[in-house]
């Protein structure tokens, strides 16, 4: 790729996404921009910038930025955000249940790619409740950049081999197996599927298509992508969605040391905004 191929990539694709591509990550963008130069028949990254610039490019543009901000999951992933969440987060949430007025318990996916976070969740708290009545309404949002990724969300189908990697017993009692032309396959099934909405969001522009708080959000291995000053914008409107007391999972892999957020670490990567 061309120096100047990729400074025009990482301006567009920062205009666009605020997701800031850094020197090294030259080949990880040109590894995944031959994707969208076999889809659009262009013979060269520098034939790809000049669909870009053109009227055709506007449409083009959200193939790209799904292309560099699609990340790698899978069911259940940073198990120690599911054990803050039956160790200390839904028994404090429930504790103050009654005294807060929570009819229904609260959740978003800030990023919620090909689905398996929001699902995993709705699977861990459904399990919770299970063994720690009384029951409690549960209502998730799941939004993601990605058109194209939250179509493959809402479906909730997943190969054998993702879903194996959870325990037998969780995959028989909430995915129906395959069978025929569906044989290798598992979806998600219809009494976790119908909690989630899914919906296309860019976390830094406009407004969530949603307006009551949440007690608890994930937003996993978004930051990663951003330079500190977005880092920061992104963490206070994620804090502004939440209940006073309520909670955000962050990636393992991400610090908010260095940005002004009034949040309190509870456990690796999981903070609690202040109750008043």
């Amino acid at each position: 790729m061309l120096a100047k191929d990729y400074q025009f990539i990482r301006e567009i694709v920062y205009k666009n996404s605020r997701i800031n591509l850094g020197e090294d990550k030259q080949e990880l963008v040109s590894a995944r921009l031959g994707k969208r130069l076999r889809a659009t028949g262009k013979a060269s990254i520098s034939d790809y910038c000049e669909l870009l610039r053109t009227p055709a490019g506007a449409e083009e543009l959200g193939n790209l930025i799904d292309v560099i901000s699609t990340n790698h999951t899978y069911f259940f992933r940073e198990e120690g955000h599911f054990t803050a969440l039956k160790e200390i987060i839904l028994p404090d949430l429930a504790r103050r249940r009654q005294k807060e007025g929570w009819p229904t318990l609260r959740v978003w996916s800030a990023a919620s790619s090909s689905g398996e976070e929001v699902y995993s969740v709705a699977i861990a708290l459904d399990e919770y409740f299970n063994a720690h009545p009384p029951a409690w309404p549960r209502q998730f949002e799941a939004t993601d950049i990605s058109t194209r990724i939250l179509a493959k969300a809402k479906a909730g189908i997943y190969p054998a081999e993702t879903v194996s990697r959870m325990p037998a017993a969780t995959a028989k009692a909430y995915f129906q197996t395959g069978f025929g032309e569906q044989a290798g396959l598992h979806r998600v099934k219809a009494a976790i599927r119908d909690t989630v909405r899914f919906s296309q969001l860019n976390l830094l522009e406009g407004q969530p298509p949603f307006t009551e708080p949440f007690q608890i959000i994930f937003c996993r291995n978004v930051m990663i992508y951003f330079d500190r000053a977005t880092q920061e914008e992104l963490i206070n409107r994620l804090k502004a969605r939440l209940v006073p007391g309520g909670y955000l999972l962050v990636g393992h892999s991400e610090s908010l040391t260095g940005i002004n957020h009034g949040l309190k670490l509870i456990r690796a990567a999981t903070y609690q905004k202040p109750l008043a």
